[in-house]
């Protein structure tokens, strides 16, 4: 499970608003909000969480996990 500052960073990584991701997602904005303003994992619905993790992905985050948690672009082919 990813964390909210894993969420956070993502979104800071790829230069997007809260609106984007709901954009790229189909999670609404207000709910990405309320799941940033909490600590530690993203809670919310496992749905929601996919959902938002799929689009960070499909955006090029790769969640890292190995020396703690945290996240980077993927490198161009």
């Amino acid at each position: 499970m990813i964390s909210v500052r894993q969420l956070k960073a993502a979104r800071a990584l790829l230069d997007w608003s809260q609106q984007d991701l709901a954009d790229a997602s189909g999670v609404s904005k207000p709910t990405i909000a309320r799941l940033e303003t909490a600590d530690g994992d993203l809670g919310g619905y496992a749905d929601t969480r996919d959902k938002l993790t799929a689009a960070l992905e499909r955006a090029g985050i790769v969640f890292l996990a190995e020396g703690g948690p945290g996240v980077q672009l993927k490198r161009a082919a």
